[in-house]
């Protein structure tokens, strides 16, 4: 299946991001980003689940963590769409907790968690239940605070019964298909330097390679062409923008490295399906970076 790679509007000093929404119908597409995510659904009986090689319908709750660069959509399917689903979502960066943090003995817990979602881990129902509310005061508090609660949900999801792994040993081993120190290092340069003009040259000499070979190695390992690439972490932090500023469109589209409104809003047409001024009148729900 063609997947989407999803660039997160996590900036390095940010520790997680809180989406609260509402809505009638699942829109986003299959699609991974090297953020791991704690999904939450409530109310949305006989939509899909799609997690690695796993399909699966889902019940009244549904909660699930995955890790890094795992492939993950919810889609319509059985689900009654006159019916107001709840979803909150939590992605946090793989590195927000350090080795040396995980290797001590009171977080061995969040640590055995971290490795369990590579497979993708779908908590019971008694859980997905109990934690509802500690989900909700995260989506709805801010301050250090809110990342005690955090940390507080992760160890609840650590120690708590009945979760099942829901892709193959086999498929977790397909990951590493993404994980490649190159992409990640081109994969940096481009965050520190989105709002400049990017030439493919430059990126090439980053990591030693001819313009060919790179065009090559960026094609194979994300499916996108070297400006796809780009232009959708380009993306990533435009919306964030969109969300987060009264900034112009204008001035959004030149903050974030595009060369012209047009091309801006083509862009972001292609890969949001509304142009950047009606995303913004559209916006629902919430959204908080910490």
């Amino acid at each position: 299946m063609k997947t989407h790679r999803e660039i997160t509007p996590l900036k390095e000093n940010d520790c997680f991001l809180v989406f609260d929404r509402k809505r009638n119908n699942f829109d986003f597409p299959i699609h991974f980003h090297p953020e791991f995510e704690i999904n939450f659904i409530r109310n949305a009986k006989g939509a899909r689940r799609v997690v690695g090689d796993h399909i699966g319908e889902i019940e009244d709750y549904e909660l699930v963590m995955v890790g890094p660069n795992m492939h993950h959509a919810w889609e319509d399917y059985k689900n009654d769409p006159s019916e107001t689903l709840h979803e909150i979502t939590i992605q946090f960066p793989r590195y927000l907790f350090d080795d040396q943090m995980l290797n001590k003995n009171i977080f061995k817990p969040i640590k055995d968690l971290f490795r369990q979602a590579n497979h993708g881990i779908l908590f019971s129902y008694d859980t997905a239940k109990n934690v509802e509310e500690k989900l909700a005061l995260i989506s709805q508090k801010s301050g250090f605070d809110n990342f005690l609660d955090f940390q507080s949900l992760l160890y609840d999801l650590a120690i708590s019964r009945n979760k099942k792994l829901l892709t193959t040993i086999s498929f977790e081993n397909q990951n590493d298909f993404h994980n490649s120190k190159r992409i990640e290092k081109v994969y940096n340069y481009i965050k520190g330097n989105y709002a400049q003009k990017i030439k493919i040259e430059t990126a090439a000499s980053e990591v030693n390679m001819t313009v060919i070979s790179f065009s090559r190695l960026i094609k194979q390992r994300t499916g996108k062409t070297f400006t796809e690439f780009v232009n959708d972490l380009r993306l990533g932090y435009a919306i964030r923008k969109l969300i987060e500023t009264n900034d112009g469109i204008s001035e959004i589209c030149f903050q974030c490295g595009f060369n012209n409104i047009s091309n801006f809003n083509r862009v972001f047409k292609k890969k949001q399906g509304c142009t950047p001024k009606e995303f913004r009148e559209n916006f629902t729900g919430t959204k908080n970076i910490y």
